[in-house]
């Protein structure tokens, strides 16, 4: 594998990490709403994922991630369509898909 995807496969890891630990052990969609410092850190987050993921499409579009496509147009409308995120849409996709993401993350980094 590429030196490059690797970097940032490891750029996504990390910004899997900073949500977790944003978020911590209180899964709370109304802490969540409730506190726009932790909205915008997780947001950032999602464009950092998105961004690494758009590249890595770009140097090899045959690398197997789930969600790939989807991670990539949430990046869009978060950065594009800040006047528009839809936090259920965020939230979302940190309970149902963040986990998916990470275990195959992971499994690329080994």
């Amino acid at each position: 594998m590429n030196i490059e995807i690797k970097k940032y496969l490891f750029d996504i890891k990390e910004s899997i990490y900073s949500i977790e630990k944003f978020l911590e052990d209180k899964r709370d969609f109304n802490v969540y709403l409730g506190n726009k410092m932790l909205r915008r850190a997780v947001e950032r987050e999602f464009e950092i994922i998105g961004e690494a993921m758009s590249r890595i499409e770009k140097l090899d579009s045959e690398i197997e991630i789930s969600s790939k496509r989807q991670i990539i147009s949430m990046r869009n409308r978060v950065i594009h369509g800040y006047d528009k995120i839809d936090n259920e849409i965020i939230w979302g996709t940190i309970i149902k898909h963040l986990p998916t993401l990470k275990t195959d993350i992971e499994n690329l980094l080994k």
